[in-house]
């Protein structure tokens, strides 16, 4: 996408400061300044307060090892193939000390590791067996889903650059900004305390009902749903059967009726491809849509949609296997 999206068009006011609010949040929690996705997302504050809380709170905080739910976050961008995400957590990894395993994840070996050997795959299909504890499920699950939408996010900007300039990751993380990313990746985030920032909220999910993490996932859910209002009723079903009906694995076929033609239907085709084949979108379908009197708002808000689709869509799966979560 152009320039003028990654700038943000936030309104003025209290959502103004809503949104400067959660953007220097995610360069406290995160560590990163200027994290593409969430750039992206100034545009739209209610999902860009969600998506950070999500990610927040099932990454960042609570109790599981943040070196394994990084590797599953990493799993599910490699899956995704959202080249953006996968750099950004082999980087997290380097940062949080564990070298070996990011070398290893990144160059597509097998941990030595027991334990995270059975992360990626899972995060690859998470009907399969957990290999976390039942109480630690809200966190990886959280990560996993959030990741699903992060990436879909990030994969939607044609224009997406290297996180590291393509610099070395031990000249990197020996520079003033590396140094601070390991200070935080070792830091340990309150869970629940920037919850208030939220600007929409929404039922929790079983799987993490009673947790911050459930209430950011409701929350995210429903300032996403929200890009649905961009496309006709008919438009929007279409999409929402689409992906209903999807295997959460299999491309989207480019051609056939499964997606409609980009000079027809440019809104449900973008956010098909956003659902079902990301890595998919071109610069060429982001513009197609891109256009009065549609805003950047409504283009990342018709995204959104799509990457909510595919959330709900692996999180169906996820549930559909009794005692998985």
């Amino acid at each position: 996408m152009d320039g003028d999206l990654l700038v943000g068009e936030t309104a003025g006011g209290q959502r103004g400061d809503l949104a400067f609010a959660a953007g220097e949040g995610v360069q406290k929690d995160f560590g990163i300044e200027g994290a593409l996705p969430f750039v992206a997302l100034s545009v739209a504050p209610p999902l860009l307060s969600g998506t950070w809380a999500l990610m927040r709170e099932s990454l960042l905080a609570g109790k599981a090892s943040r070196t394994e739910k990084q590797v599953v976050a990493f799993g599910v961008s490699l899956a995704n193939r959202c080249p953006f995400c996968v750099e950004a957590h082999t980087l997290l990894l380097h940062a949080g000390g564990n070298t070996l395993l990011a070398d290893t994840v990144a160059r597509g070996g097998e941990p030595a590791d027991p334990a995270h050997r059975r992360l990626p795959a899972w995060s690859r299909d998470m009907r399969a067996a957990p290999p976390f504890p039942a109480r630690e499920a809200p966190e990886f699950v959280g990560t996993a889903l959030a990741f699903h939408f992060i990436n879909r996010i990030t994969s939607a900007l044609p224009d997406e650059t290297a996180l590291s300039g393509g610099a070395d990751v031990s000249e990197l993380l020996g520079s003033e900004a590396g140094r601070a990313l390991v200070r935080d990746v070792d830091s340990s985030p309150v869970p629940g305390e920037r919850l208030p920032l939220l600007e929409t909220e929404g039922e929790e999910p079983l799987w993490a009902a009673g947790t911050p993490i459930g209430t950011a996932f409701g929350a995210l859910r429903t300032a996403a749903g929200l890009g649905a209002g961009l496309l006709s009723d008919e438009d929007a079903a279409f999409v929402r059967e689409s992906v209903a009906g999807w295997d959460g694995v299999t491309p989207l076929p480019l051609t056939g009726g499964g997606l409609p033609d980009r000079a027809d239907r440019p809104g449900v085709r973008l956010a098909l491809l956003a659902a079902r084949a990301l890595y998919r979108i071109t610069e060429e379908d982001v513009h197609a849509r891109r256009v009065p009197p549609f805003t950047d708002h409504c283009l990342v808000q018709l995204i959104a949609f799509g990457a909510i689709c595919a959330v709900e869509r692996v999180e169906a799966g996820l549930l559909s296997v009794p005692g998985r979560v």
